[in-house]
C-alpha cells in the first residue's frame, strides 16, 4: 500500500476511536469535531508510528499492492492511537479549565 492510503485508514480509524473514547469516557467533555480532529491526528501519527516499531507492519505495508492484513492492522494501531490521544487531549482541556 502506498503511504496517502496508510495515512488514510489510521486518520479515519483514528477519528472513529476517538469518537469512541469521547463516548465511553464521560469526563472527556470534547466536542465532535475536536474529537475527530484529535483522534484522526492521533491514528495517523501513531499509525506511522507503529509501522517505524513494528517492522512486520511497515514490510507488509511496502509490498505493493492491497493487502487486507495490512489494511486492518493499520485501522487497528490508528484507531487506538486515535483514542489516545482524544484521552489525553480532552483531559488537558479539562485540567486547563479547572485552573481558570
Amino acid at each position: 500500500m502506498s503511504l496517502l492510503t496508510d495515512l488514510a485508514i489510521q486518520a479515519i480509524a483514528g477519528a472513529v476511536g476517538g469518537h469512541a473514547a469521547g463516548g465511553l469516557l464521560k469526563n472527556i467533555d470534547l466536542g465532535p469535531i475536536a474529537k475527530t480532529v484529535s483522534g484522526a491526528v492521533g491514528g495517523g501519527l501513531g499509525g506511522q508510528l507503529l509501522q517505524s516499531v513494528i517492522p512486520a507492519l511497515a514490510g507488509a505495508a511496502s509490498s505493493g499492492g492491497f493487502d487486507i492484513a495490512a489494511a486492518a492492522g493499520q485501522a487497528v494501531g490508528g484507531g487506538v492511537t486515535g483514542a489516545i490521544v482524544t484521552a489525553i487531549v480532552g483531559l488537558i482541556k479539562n485540567a486547563l479549565l479547572k485552573k481558570a
